[in-house]
């Protein structure tokens, strides 16, 4: 994958011979203060909610609203011959007005017609909700767009030329013809993706010091649970516990915390989520965490700069995220062309996440050996590494919901 690196991050040293590797340890989340969890009774009581409590703390950042929040729904748009009469689709916004009278997430909803308690794939959006689809009545985002070269967008702002550039990555009619509905968002409604993005956004009402603990890949898994809020409470069409977290490159890793944080979300899926996501941080291949502290120094929190050239002093690894997961099905993917995520380094995470699924005597990959290109393995932890680049295409969307089908004992 080719990848632009800007200012200070240029000079960071870029490894992707695995002989150059240093030697590392990956910490064990089964050994808490010296003792090791060996029941799934001492993983939930004491295991998990420790190793929680590091990624918040260290990583992803502290959430500082309580678990409950006020939201104010209005229901924009319906229209109930979508995609040329497959599919029900709404436009919904969410307003928080206990935190700010300002903010909101605007969500587009696609439903199977004639079906009731469907399955959901929740998932946020790079480029506004229009680029998703060509269909003409979707609202284009008035947000502020990190949109690089695209000249469909004007000073980071949409224009029409930009409605449904994006739709290769959403393929709603094959999602729709599989009976599950979908549910997305754009990333940027609730924190622009800049370093002051903060200034428009969530972050806005919260103090310096909270800003510093909770960086925006928090808030943008704080928007997926709250998109979860809104199915569980107001789309009686939608099964409450069918509901799938997907996300690709950086959002794959809010959907990983998302998925940590908030156990609703029945299955977990990560698309090329690669270094702060899927991906081993010890490897030095590829991403490091001093690349991202460095070229995108709002996503984390700030006490995970400490390790940019100390990666090996973090007292977890990203297996350790994955292994929040369980019981709960997960499927991680890669790209083989995509070696800035370490499609490796993912795979590994995902082997070793296995340690923890084993506590609920489930079965994670079942292989030790990773799968050749365009082929899906595993059991209650899924994987592939698709042939191409850093994207999520209809061969990724195709697997997690072949893999859905099997945990939702879907015929």
């Amino acid at each position: 994958m080719a990848v632009t690196l800007t200012g200070n991050a240029q000079k960071i040293p870029v490894n992707y011979d695995e002989t150059k590797m240093p030697p590392y340890t990956l910490p064990d989340p089964l050994v808490v203060k010296g003792k090791r969890i060996s029941t799934k009774t001492a993983w939930e009581k004491q295991g998990r909610p420790a190793v929680l409590k590091v990624f918040a703390e260290e990583v992803y950042g502290i959430n500082p609203f309580p678990a409950s929040i006020q939201i104010a729904t209005e229901v924009k748009t319906i229209n109930e011959n979508a995609l040329g009469g497959k599919a029900i689709s709404k436009q919904i916004t969410l307003r928080f007005p206990e935190i700010s009278p300002n903010l909101a997430l605007h969500v587009l909803l696609y439903l199977p017609k004639n079906a009731q308690k469907v399955p959901a794939f929740v998932s946020l959006n790079f480029t506004g909700n229009h680029t998703t689809t060509k269909e003409q009545d979707i609202f284009v985002t008035e947000n502020w767009v990190n949109a690089g070269f695209d000249k469909s967008y004007v000073n980071n702002r949409a224009t029409e030329a930009s409605r449904g550039i994006a739709e290769r990555r959403w393929p709603m009619e094959a999602i729709i013809a599989r009976g599950y509905a979908l549910a997305t968002a754009y990333y940027g409604d609730l924190e622009p993706d800049h370093a002051e993005g903060w200034k428009t956004g969530l972050r806005s009402v919260l103090t310096p010091q909270q800003r510093d603990k909770w960086g925006a890949l928090g808030v943008w898994a704080w928007s997926m649970s709250r998109m979860v809020d809104y199915l569980i409470q107001n789309e009686t069409q939608i099964d409450k516990n069918k509901i799938i977290g997907v996300g690709h490159s950086r959002i794959g890793k809010a959907t990983l915390w998302a998925g940590a944080e908030d156990p609703r979300f029945a299955i977990v899926v990560s698309n090329d989520s690669g270094e702060g996501g899927a991906a081993l941080a010890r490897r030095w291949i590829g991403e490091t965490v001093e690349h991202l502290n460095t070229q995108f120094p709002h996503w984390f929190c700030a006490n995970y700069k400490k390790y940019n050239k100390a990666v090996n002093n973090l007292p977890i690894d990203q297996h350790a995220l994955l292994g929040l997961m369980a019981p709960r099905p997960l499927y991680v993917a890669s790209a083989t062309e995509d070696t800035w995520a370490d499609p490796k380094g993912e795979f590994m995470s995902a082997l070793e996440a296995q340690n923890v699924y084993s506590l609920y005597k489930k079965t994670g990959l079942g292989t030790e050996k990773m799968p050749l290109p365009n082929t899906s393995i595993g059991q209650t932890i899924g994987y592939h590494i698709r042939e191409g680049k850093h994207d999520i295409l209809i061969y990724d969307w195709e697997q997690y919901m072949n893999f859905a089908d099997k945990h939702f004992k879907i015929k």
